[in-house]
């Protein structure tokens, strides 16, 4: 498919701002599922800005707004084009894993945002006894986690961890792949926290443009990365378009920063996707 994203953004303050310094990820990432054709990012007011790729591959825009504002408007527009990739081979070992332990250690990290609860992982004890391989379990965790747990749009914050989302029962997909993530990790299963964009129809219309959000899903180590959308229990394909990797969401907000203001803000958010071939 060829996709077109545009993802608007950004904060109103109730009092101004006198100035404010962000970092923006938004600009998709070229990798061997998807080819990025073109990406623009317009920002208002007009800041000083430079781009730069940050330890996980993300393009980051980074700018400054230096003269007093009451809104902050960013918007990302990007044409994409993605693909179906063949089944990957998922036949390493335990033993195999126990290779990778140094190489992968920052995707082994149980950060708060993944850390599993105690009582998610006595419940999750069973199929780690029961698997044969590490995909094995990775796949009955993803499973497990997908009957158990409500997918509740706004049902949690994003701030919200994974032992709470576990507690709640519910969640939105940040949270579903903070609990997959943590699971695996306690299993020692090399894993990575995806961010982008999911077009919402399983068959989309070619000129239709229709309301999106930004998504989240996760890929596990098995000699090679392998992606699963643990929120739909599908494997992440052509509707799918990749922005940012990293440990957990704390490696690949969208817009994140400061600024100075004597008075509260709001963040605004709004998607656009529309399949354009």
């Amino acid at each position: 498919m060829q996709m077109r994203i545009r993802h608007t953004t950004g904060y109103h303050y109730e009092s101004g701002a006198e100035a404010s310094f962000n970092e923006a990820r938004m600009t998709p990432m070229t990798t061997s599922e998807q080819y990025v054709l073109r990406s623009r990012l317009e920002i208002t007011p007009v800041p000083w800005s430079y781009e730069y790729r940050d330890y996980w591959g993300t393009t980051v825009t980074a700018f400054e707004v230096h003269d007093p504002h009451s809104d902050l408007t960013v918007v990302a527009t990007s044409i994409v084009d993605t693909q179906e990739l063949p089944p990957h081979p998922q036949d390493g070992t335990w033993e195999a894993l126990a290779d990778v332990q140094d190489e992968w250690c920052e995707f082994l990290e149980l950060s708060d945002w993944v850390s599993p609860s105690t009582e998610l992982l006595t419940e999750l004890a069973p199929l780690r006894a029961a698997a044969a391989r590490p995909t094995d379990y990775a796949l009955a965790v993803m499973e497990f986690l997908h009957q158990r747990i409500a997918y509740v749009p706004g049902s949690t914050e994003v701030t919200t961890t994974a032992a709470d989302a576990w507690t709640a029962q519910s969640g939105v997909c940040q949270d579903f792949a903070h609990l997959t993530l943590g699971a695996l990790r306690e299993a020692r299963i090399p894993a990575r926290y995806v961010s982008g964009y999911l077009h919402p129809s399983p068959e989309p219309v070619v000129g239709e443009s229709v309301e999106g959000e930004s998504h989240a899903w996760i890929e596990w180590w098995d000699g090679e990365w392998i992606g699963w959308d643990p929120t739909n229990a599908i494997t992440p394909g052509s509707r799918h378009v990749v922005v940012a990797k990293g440990r957990d969401y704390a490696d690949s907000p969208p817009l994140r920063g400061i600024f100075s203001t004597s008075g509260s803000s709001n963040l605004f958010v709004g998607v656009e996707i529309t399949r354009l071939r």
